[in-house]
């Protein structure tokens, strides 16, 4: 038996070394928190959280606050081979707050899984191997956009995905100079933050039909649901709801006829965590829907429990798992490995990863 002894909360401001602009605001700090789990055979698991309060209601401070020692008593003292309850207990116990959820999900998954000597993916069933990851270009000039996306061609990446949403015209011209310079030997995805209005959606699907853009991600306002499914099908199959899909609650919403979508994008900072990450994942697999993985400027920590969990999926189609690649500093090492823009889990127990 192995039963949950300690229980370490703080906080880090992770810099970030190329501060970025999206549809609705610009990123300079990077705050997580972090949640360490001792067991008492000494055994240790880690999480982190980093929420983004504009989608999901919850800034850093009451992240924090949720995870303050007297909310977290009822986990001390209980075994860890319990996970499936104590990951529903903390789900139920904070509603509000699905970064908190998803740090302490993911450290008891760490800990679960370093106590049975198995890599998290190893337990939860691995089906992939490896697969490329997009490396994000916010709203830049087009001089800056091409600039940027030479940088990461020269470091092997093949996917790059383009922020839009605040100028049609200009979001068109950088797309059509992107495909012109480096040809198809690159991947581009597009994410547009809900900078578009049905109209606009369309239009831009329209004028980039040519260039062979591989996905669509939440071009129209979160709460628009009946919006996006009156886009034409055609649209709506290339289309990846992002803002729209907080909780499994919304991935039923978003299949009911029509489909809104043909993409579900996963983030554990928005349904709190691998226990729930993977509730929508089925959904989506009986339904035939893709999954398209995303992240936050996140430590290695979060980063890595979402490759394992997005491994661990069959109808994992896309990752976008770049969130700690520009980082300042990091509290861990280990985790993913990175090669040529592809990503593998580690073959270590748990998530693989070491405090610095």
């Amino acid at each position: 038996m192995a039963k949950i002894k300690d229980i370490q909360v703080w906080s880090a401001d992770l810099g970030n070394t190329k501060p970025y602009t999206i549809a609705f605001k610009t990123i300079d700090e990077v705050r997580n928190a972090f949640v360490e789990i001792t067991l008492d055979n000494g055994t240790t698991g880690i999480g982190a959280g980093n929420p983004s309060e504009y989608v999901v209601g919850e800034d850093i401070n009451q992240c924090l606050a949720a995870l303050k020692e007297k909310n977290l008593e009822f986990l001390i003292g209980r075994d860890i081979r319990e996970l499936n309850q104590l990951t529903f207990e903390i789900w139920k116990k904070f509603p509000a707050n699905p970064s908190a959820r998803a740090a302490l999900d993911i450290a008891l998954h760490d800990a679960f899984t370093k106590y049975l000597d198995i890599p998290l993916v190893k337990y939860l069933g691995q089906k992939f191997k490896k697969l490329p990851t997009s490396n994000t270009i916010g709203i830049k000039s087009i001089e800056e956009t091409l600039k940027e996306a030479e940088e990461y061609i020269k470091r092997g990446f093949k996917v790059i995905k383009i922020k839009l949403g605040k100028d049609l015209d200009e979001d068109v011209e950088r797309l059509m100079k992107l495909r012109e310079k480096f040809g198809n030997g690159i991947v581009i995805r597009v994410d547009v933050n809900q900078g578009y209005n049905v109209h606009q959606t369309i239009e831009l699907y329209g004028r980039v039909y040519d260039l062979n853009i591989e996905l669509f991600e939440q071009p129209l306002p979160a709460h628009d649901i009946a919006e996006m499914k009156s886009l034409p099908k055609e649209v709506r199959n290339v289309i990846a709801a992002d803002e729209s899909l907080l909780t499994p609650a919304d991935a039923i919403e978003l299949i009911k006829p029509p489909r809104a979508a043909g993409i579900y994008n996963i983030k554990l900072m928005k349904c709190g965590g691998i226990s729930q990450a993977l509730k929508i994942a089925d959904i989506a697999q009986h339904e035939d829907i893709d999954l398209f993985w995303g992240c936050n400027d996140e430590s290695i920590v979060s980063i890595t429990a979402a490759l394992h969990a997005a491994y661990a999926c069959a109808n994992t189609k896309y990752i976008d798992l770049d969130g700690s690649f520009d980082l300042g500093k990091d509290i861990v090492k280990g985790g993913f490995v990175l090669k040529d823009g592809y990503m593998y889990c580690s073959d270590k127990p748990g998530l693989g990863v070491e405090r610095i």
